[in-house]
């Protein structure tokens, strides 16, 4: 993303690769119902992708598959197939295409799907996972990190908090696994997140602040609601975050140069 080589399809493309321990384990567990479930995500975000590059005279693009993946693993499984199409319509719409497509989006359109599903469809059960899909999570961040689409200092500030929250004793437990699937499906998004070196550390420790507190405070959550809620406050606060960053570079310039 830093070099001139770099487009936004290589970077999708290297998120997708990034994603595939946490998916592929996913699909293990899940089993034929998950790996159908995955491919009607797909065609829906895909083909939402399809209408507007065709309208627009544009090549689809790869970040339609990283909407379906995430939807595919996190939104409530009891939920119809016209209330899928729904969500999936709404957020990949409304919070990606109608921007330009994905790199001129504010939010990351999985984060609005999954709010828009549980708002919308407050009754319905949000998904537990395994244990060995959410351990899959640390080999997804790692590989983000190291093909550059992922800001570490975002995966550092957010892993440093729950840990502390964890260690003192905090009732966060039960949703650090849907916590750490969230934080490499969502919250990671080098779209919708913060970029400034400060803000991914405050973006990250956001984050996970908000899980403890939700956890904390939010009685009768799913831990995976609670992770999708904070993925969305954390992604809106983004912006901010990074002007806060700005301000105070600015300030320590003015300070030093007068």
């Amino acid at each position: 993303m830093r070099r001139g080589l770099w487009d936004r399809e290589l970077v999708a493309l290297m998120l997708l690769m990034a994603m595939m321990p946490m998916t592929l384990a996913w699909l293990w567990f899940g089993g034929a119902g998950a790996f159908w479930r995955l491919v009607f995500t797909l065609f829906v975000s895909g083909g939402w992708h399809i209408i507007f590059m065709l309208a627009r005279a544009q090549q689809p693009s790869f970040a339609g598959a990283l909407t379906g993946i995430a939807v595919a693993m996190l939104a409530p499984h009891d939920l119809s197939l016209f209330q899928l199409v729904l969500g999936i319509s709404f957020g990949s719409v409304m919070a990606e295409l109608v921007f330009g497509g994905w790199g001129r989006n504010v939010l990351n359109p999985a984060t609005v799907t999954l709010a828009f599903l549980g708002f919308g469809f407050p009754a319905a059960h949000w998904p537990d996972f395994v244990l060995p899909v959410s351990w899959a999570a640390l080999p997804a961040l790692a590989m983000g990190v190291i093909f550059g689409v992922m800001s570490p200092r975002l995966i550092l500030g957010a892993l440093s908090v729950m840990a502390l929250a964890f260690i003192a004793g905090a009732p966060v437990a039960a949703a650090l696994p849907a916590a750490a699937i969230v934080l490499a499906l969502l919250v990671s998004d080098p779209v919708a997140s913060a970029s400034t070196r400060v803000g991914g550390w405050l973006n990250g420790a956001l984050y996970a602040g908000l899980i403890v507190l939700f956890a904390t405070g939010w009685h009768g959550a799913a831990p995976m609601q609670i992770a999708v809620a904070a993925a969305l406050l954390a992604s809106l606060a983004a912006p901010l975050l990074d002007e806060t960053a700005i301000a105070l570079w600015a300030a320590r310039r003015r300070k030093r140069h007068g």
